[in-house]
Formats: structure tokens, sequence, C-alpha cells
């Protein structure tokens, strides 16, 4: 049997207290104790972003941070992004801008490019290739992406 340990976080603006087993990721927390399931499980050693969510305004990979560090964090989800039923101005251009392909890693992508969108209102295209580098897109929609970024961008200086 497993030690669960206790934790306090905050989970796209709620609080939350947890029991968790003391060898399970944040990832695993998320997807399999919460149910969400936004964050996805690929590579599992932080190389493709596709578990990136949001600590402390700082993107992390779920999958290498156990959960029991979150302990007294704010965690943000893809889940947290949208404002009720409607879609961030972020996750409305990835649609328009078609950077969405199969989907898989726009989790990770969107969580990487609203993290970016937070510290920086105006970035160039360099910075959003830089903030988006530990993303990995297997459709190459790397333009589209980089697009949607600058369109969000754009939308939240209206």
């Amino acid at each position: 049997m497993s030690e669960r340990l206790p934790i306090d976080v905050g989970i796209n603006g709620r609080p939350q207290h947890l029991d968790v087993a003391a060898h399970h990721t944040l990832l695993e927390v998320l997807r399999d104790q919460l149910g969400l399931t936004g964050s996805k499980e690929c590579c599992v050693v932080g190389e493709c972003g596709a578990c990136t969510v949001i600590v402390d305004g700082r993107t992390v990979n779920s999958c290498l941070m156990l959960a029991v560090e979150a302990d007294g964090h704010d965690i943000r989800t893809v889940e947290g992004l949208a404002r009720g039923p409607e879609l961030s101005e972020l996750q409305q251009a990835f649609l328009d801008r078609g950077a969405t392909q199969c989907g898989f890693c726009i989790p990770g992508q969107l969580m990487s490019a609203e993290a970016l969108l937070e510290r920086n209102a105006d970035p160039t295209v360099d910075e959003i290739h830089e903030a988006l580098a530990g993303n990995l897109c297997r459709c190459a929609a790397y333009e589209q992406i980089t697009d949607a970024v600058l369109a969000a961008a754009e939308a939240r200086h209206r």
C-alpha cells in the first residue's frame, strides 16, 4: 500500500484539499483523481509538452512534478482557460487559424501560449517560438500556432 499525503492546491481558481499517493505525478492526479483530462500523457519524460500546466504563473510539465510538490500552489489547466461557455481569445484564435490539427498537443500549446501572453502582452514571433519550444506538434502546425498566438495578443488589445 502506498503512502498518501494531504495537499491543498488551487485548481483553476478553486481550492482543493486532496489526499494523493506520494509517488503520483501532478499529471496523474489531475487526470485520474480530478478527471481533468485536458492535459495529455504522452512522452512522460518532459520532452513533448503535452502535459503542460501553469503553476503560479510558470509553465510546468505536469508529468515531471510530483503532486505533493504542488501543495500550496495555484494550478491552471486547459480546462480553466474558457470563461464559462465562452472560449478564451486564445482558444478562439487557435480554432480560427486552423492551429488545432489533430488536437493532441493543443492543451500544452495553449497553456504555454497563455503563460507567455500573461507576462508579455505583445510578443514577437521569436518570443512565441521560444515560449513554445518545449511543446512539440506532430502535425507541424507551428505556423498556424504562431499566427494564433499573434491573433490572440491582438484580440486582447481591443
